[in-house]
């Protein structure tokens, strides 16, 4: 069909004749509700209503009043039988998870209970990359936990609840609305990742296709061939640990999942295995009256923030966790319990993005994935493997069962046949990782331009800019930028831009949650990492970056220039110090010059105050009101170091209204 065809008035507004056949009554299912005496006289009338409806919905009268439980997805797209694709979803992450609903489900029907399935799809960070679409991914998070809460909450007679999530956004807002639904038995069920392809690139370097084609390192063909082959498999999340594999392997860590669950690869028999698994787990759960608040507990959180490390994780979990934290009522992890962790645990992990080598996820699930990681943490002591899982083990009968398992050993062994790959060459013990050069996962920078803090994933500096003891040091001229569009556009040496040269510091200002929703930017921290001349630059913003970032690169830096933070007041041709320790784990980010003026960086504190903000500084004029809403609730709950959550005393407190349904005992919660 010619796709540009304009259709005649009649063909929109006319229908064919059968279409005009229409029924007024129907006979309704056979059969009888399986109501009782206890249940007219006592129940609610949406309960007895509610099952009208599942009868109304073709299920078995006679057990349309069994045990509900609710299976939530992010689900995203529509499938033929065959698993074509009739409408797309947003991104491979949702398009399968529909198998893995359906496998809970079958679980759930065969044991005897009624499975519930709702769906709250979600945005893909890649897709929208150097978009407006970047403004709502971050608010997003928070928007999709309240909807999800409240389908939970709208099933009043629930006994549990099944969460199916893969990506970098819904399945943190998953994991926060169990978390928010503590008193419920809840397991997670990650979606796991795609497979990289035989013969190409993975789905993050090949995000930079369009800035290595206008440097010539790649041509026309190779990029259209390399950009079709990216996504190998239908399903799953991106093959490298950003921000959806980290989030996978802290759900686990959390004791949320069924054992050896996260990164398992999207569409195969073990995949959907898992599945059933957690039917198996909520419904154990339900019987033994195992709330999540339970398995969700501070020490969990502690668990999840070694594991965290010890993989290499993307610095959006920084984001995450806390939030998970607060979503369950527990403490929030400061900076300094960040940085407590970072400074004891050694990372293990040898995957994309950080190296040395270029394992994809996959590689990491067949060396065994988080209970292997968990092994080592153990003899390390760095874990407390008494805390309970979803199982319905505790954390050491899980690890036990593991160790000896038959599942270990065939899947290690599979690693090493198919990929020829040393299992222990992916998942190394600390020995090994440190003869590897791995160091510990993040540093949070302090400074002059940085007085509340930044973070950088100093694990993933190329070793080759790092001096022999262990600190990157830099200092060179600053090329500021408000918008990221203009950032990219001097990367590419296009759009009247001057060429970003090595040794400049791209500073990226007003692009945290008050200027752009803290938007991603990976365009600019892939674009680097590909090009030949990009490990002798180095990134300062006040946005955040993809899971996937490597490099010299430092966000989240505080106070945003929006909110007053010294990083809206430098100018081009500043002189810009940088130094992390990725031995130590501490870091400075300065302002200690003018041009060919270099002073220390008491002096340029000084003249930061001096100064004011700089001439181009406002809010992304296509901030959406919403973002913009999301923007100032989240700050005053913690702010991005408090996991930009919706704390509802805090802001009821600020805005004033505390007061004012106090006579009628009005819950703030």
């Amino acid at each position: 069909m010619d796709r540009n065809r304009l259709f005649d008035f009649s063909e929109i507004v006319e229908a064919p004749a059968e279409c005009l056949e229409v029924q007024t009554r129907a006979e309704g299912p056979e059969g009888a509700l399986p109501l009782t005496d206890e249940m007219l006289r006592s129940w609610p009338s949406g309960d007895l209503f509610g099952l009208s409806q599942n009868t109304g919905m073709g299920w078995e009268p006679s057990t349309s009043a069994n045990d509900p439980f609710l299976i939530l997805s992010t689900q995203g797209g529509l499938r033929d039988d065959h698993g074509r694709p009739i409408a797309l979803g947003y991104h491979t992450g949702h398009w399968e998870i529909g198998l893995l609903v359906r496998a809970a489900a079958e679980e759930l029907r065969r044991i005897g209970a009624l499975p519930f399935a709702g769906a709250v799809t979600d945005p893909c960070d890649g897709r929208t990359q150097g978009t407006t679409g970047m403004m709502d991914s971050l608010p997003y998070r928070n928007d999709a936990a309240i909807v999800m809460r409240r389908l939970i909450r709208s099933l009043p007679r629930r006994r549990g609840v099944i969460g199916v999530a893969t990506c970098d956004k819904g399945a943190p807002a998953m994991l926060m609305a169990l978390a928010g639904s503590k008193q419920l038995p809840c397991v997670f069920v990650p979606g796991g990742v795609t497979l990289p392809p035989s013969r190409g690139e993975d789905a993050g370097k090949i995000q930079t296709i369009g800035v290595r084609y206008v440097h010539g390192e790649l041509t026309l063909a190779e990029a259209a061939d390399l950009g079709c082959r990216a996504c190998a498999t239908p399903g799953g999340g991106c093959q490298f640990l950003g921000t959806a594999a980290t989030t996978q392997v802290v759900a686990e860590a959390l004791g949320m999942t069924v054992p050896h669950a996260a990164l398992a690869p999207s569409g195969q028999p073990i995949w959907e295995d898992m599945a059933r698994r957690s039917a198996r787990a909520v419904a154990s759960m339900a019987n033994r009256g195992i709330p999540l608040s339970s398995i969700l507990t501070d020490t969990a959180v502690r668990n999840a923030m070694v594991v965290h490390a010890a993989f290499g994780g993307s610095t959006n979990l920084l984001l995450h966790i806390p939030a998970i934290a607060f979503s369950a009522g527990l403490q929030r992890p400061t900076v300094d319990d960040w940085q407590a962790v970072n400074r004891r645990v050694p990372r293990l992990v040898n995957v994309l993005p950080n190296g040395p080598d270029d394992h994809p996820t996959v590689r990491v699930f067949l060396a065994g994935g988080v209970p292997e990681v968990m092994l080592h943490l153990r003899d390390l002591g760095l874990i407390d493997d008494s805390v309970p899982t979803v199982s319905g083990g505790s954390l050491g009968q899980v690890l036990d069962w593991w160790q000896a398992s038959e599942r270990r050993v065939r899947l290690r062994d599979t690693l090493h046949r198919l990929d020829g790959v040393d299992p222990d060459d992916v998942i190394m013990n600390p020995g090994r990782a440190r003869e590897r050069g791995l160091t510990s996962t993040v540093t949070f920078p302090i400074g002059n331009l940085a007085p509340l803090g930044s973070v950088v994933k100093s694990t993933a500096i190329d070793p080759s800019v790092v001096d022999d003891d262990g600190v990157y040091r830099k200092v060179g001229p600053a090329r500021v930028f408000t918008r990221e569009r203009d950032a990219i556009a001097a990367i590419k040496g296009q759009g009247g831009q001057t060429a970003i040269a090595p040794g400049d510091v791209i500073v990226l200002m007003g692009r945290g949650p008050m200027g752009a929703g803290m938007e991603e930017t990976y365009q600019i921290t892939s674009a680097l990492k590909h090009l030949p001349f990009g490990k002798h630059v180095a990134v300062i913003t006040d946005a955040r970056f993809s899971g996937v970032s490597t490099g010299a690169c430092l966000g989240h830096v505080g106070p945003e220039a929006l909110a007053g933070g010294p990083i809206g007041r430098v100018r081009d041709g500043d002189l810009i110090r940088i130094e992390v320790d990725r031995v130590r784990l501490v870091g400075r980010v300065d302002l200690v010059g003018i041009g060919s003026d270099e002073f220390g960086p008491e002096r340029g504190e000084e003249i930061l105050l001096e100064r004011s903000p700089h001439p181009d500084l406002s809010p992304d004029p296509d901030l959406p009101d919403d973002t913009h809403l999301w923007a100032a609730l989240q700050s005053l709950s913690g702010g991005t170091w408090g996991g930009c959550v919706y704390d509802a005393e805090a802001i009821l407190a600020a805005i004033g209204t505390r007061g004012v349904g106090d006579h009628l005992n009005a819950p703030t919660r």
